[in-house]
């Protein structure tokens, strides 16, 4: 007979094991996370964990799908820290998110109700026992002018006679049946609930505690009408309207708003008003310029300084070696040390710039002295990295090219000015643009140096003299009084297509997007 042949391979039990306790510790992880975002209402990061959950499951559950084993990784990471937060910027920047408008539109009415609570006219008071009343926090309530007793439970408050509840010596209903009784420690424990407690009383009237013994008839000035969306106060005989961006407004008088509002999606809001708002678009347009030209000048400079220096080094020199580990000093010290310590340099009392110069300069009060401080510092911290890879790109022309210019009578200057500094610019240029992506969203030296500055307050400048986009986004997300997190993400949104774009110039100047054949 012939012998059927076993292909099967054996099961190997440790790694299998090993494989179940990852699965099932990543399970509980991810599924711990999604419930907490869900829990939270981040329905988007709440998403974006199941879909990995699944993914890791189909995956490493497959016996095929090998090279997904290893690229699952670096895509979740890829997914929750890159794709996740633009996704999360860009929806934030479609909403009127702000100081005032930070809450849900349900939390904001129930604010507004609870500001609505006025006296009645008879300003009509109550004694107040407090108590449980069928395992909640309940009132026995006796008015202070008519002793007419009411039980105020399950948030109703229910009139009672006479002969059904136990008075003090004062008349005051002191006692129910199945109502116990509280003492004044037991309930300061409660205060935050009994402070919620409200008894309506019906036709718009409730009865509200004002203290542990005392209680107010109250009347709520605001209606809401299901049908039409108005809000109405009836004591103010004023209607307010919702006007799409998150806030009641006057129907008489849409500048007259009712605080708080709520997060309105409005797509354009933002975007809109960076164009058309003067307090917005006045600073923003300053911002925007300044930007662009902080990061040209920045490069400009480094470039020129960096080839500079290495032109010189690519000559023969007596202690070139230790001239080349000085030029690299700069750019080994960590940044923001460097920054603090020019910034105190150019302090106007004690400033090492100051006592050279024998002048007492504010560099910080003044815009233009401000921007030219800022350039200088940056330069200092960019020129070695430039210094390095001009000479690194110098060294890699053909000597040929200068000895044949050289033959043909062009004079070092020519050499460099039509022959090396075109290739140099062919070779450089995909640096000299991630230079400059770098330099328009470099925070540290605004920040650290002149924190955006000068800017006057009082005239009510909403951004600095040497604000660029990064530090105006920041400052109108948590530098002021009124935080704007909705258009602060309207302006990363701007900034990260505009150095998105950037980029991918870049890569298609250098051609790394080209498939290789």
């Amino acid at each position: 007979m012939a012998k059927i042949k076993q292909d099967s391979k054996p099961v190997r039990l440790g790694p299998l094991v090993a494989k179940i306790i990852f699965m099932s510790l990543l399970a509980a992880g991810l599924g711990y996370m999604m419930f907490v975002a869900f829990l939270a209402g981040e329905n988007l990061i709440g998403g974006v964990l199941a879909l990995v959950l699944i993914a890791s499951f189909v995956v490493y559950s497959s016996k095929g799908l090998v090279p997904l084993k290893f690229l699952l990784p670096g895509i979740v990471l890829l997914a929750i820290f890159v794709v996740t937060p633009i996704l999360y910027t860009v929806l934030m920047s479609g909403f009127v998110y702000k100081t005032g408008n930070e809450i849900s539109r349900e939390e904001a009415l129930t604010q507004i109700y609870e500001t609505g609570y006025v006296p009645d006219e008879s300003f009509t008071a109550f004694y107040m026992t407090l108590g449980s009343y069928e395992g909640e926090v309940s009132a026995l309530l006796t008015d202070q002018m008519t002793m007419t007793p009411y039980l105020g439970a399950n948030g109703v408050a229910t009139e009672l006679g006479a002969d059904q509840v136990q008075l003090d010596e004062y008349g005051t209903a002191v006692g129910f049946e199945g109502f116990e009784p509280i003492g004044f420690d037991e309930a300061a424990t409660l205060e935050a609930e009994i402070i919620d407690l409200r008894f309506d009383m019906g036709e718009g009237k409730f009865i509200r505690p004002e203290s542990l013994d005392a209680a107010l008839l109250m009347i709520q000035a605001f209606t809401l009408d299901g049908a039409s969306g108005e809000l109405y106060d009836s004591v103010n005989d004023i209607t307010y309207v919702d006007n799409g961006e998150g806030n009641f407004v006057n129907k008489a008088n849409p500048e007259e708003k009712l605080f708080p509002g709520w997060r309105a999606f409005s797509p354009l809001e933002n975007y809109v008003g960076l164009l058309t708002d003067p307090v917005i678009r006045g600073p923003f347009v300053n911002v925007f310029i300044w930007t662009f030209s902080f990061a040209l000048i920045t490069v400009a400079t480094m470039f020129a300084a960096g080839l500079a220096l290495a032109i010189a080094m690519d000559k023969p020199l007596r202690f070139k070696r230790f001239y080349k580990s000085i030029l690299i000093l700069p750019y080994a010290i960590p940044s923001f040390m460097s920054i603090l310590i020019w910034n105190g340099m150019f302090n106007r009392d004690f400033g090492a710039v100051n006592q050279v110069l024998g002048q007492e300069i504010d560099w910080y009060n003044d815009a233009t002295l401000a921007k030219l401080v800022i350039i200088i510092v940056n330069l200092w911290l960019g020129f070695p990295y430039f210094y390095l890879i001009s000479s690194g790109a110098l060294q890699a022309l053909p000597g040929e090219l200068e000895e044949a210019a050289s033959i043909d009578g062009a004079s070092p200057a020519q050499i460099m000015a039509r022959i090396k500094l075109p290739l140099l610019l062919q070779i450089l240029s995909p640096l000299l643009i991630a230079s400059f992506a770098f330099n328009f969203n470099n925070f540290n030296i605004v920040y650290l140096l002149t924190n955006g500055g000068p800017i006057n307050v009082l005239a009510g400048e909403t951004a600095g003299a040497t604000d660029i986009l990064i530090t105006y986004a920041y400052k109108t997300a948590f530098g002021s009084a009124e935080q704007n997190l909705g258009l602060a993400s309207a302006i990363s949104v701007i900034m990260f297509f505009i150095v998105g774009g950037l980029s991918l110039w870049s890569l298609r100047r250098s051609k790394v997007l080209e498939s290789v054949i």
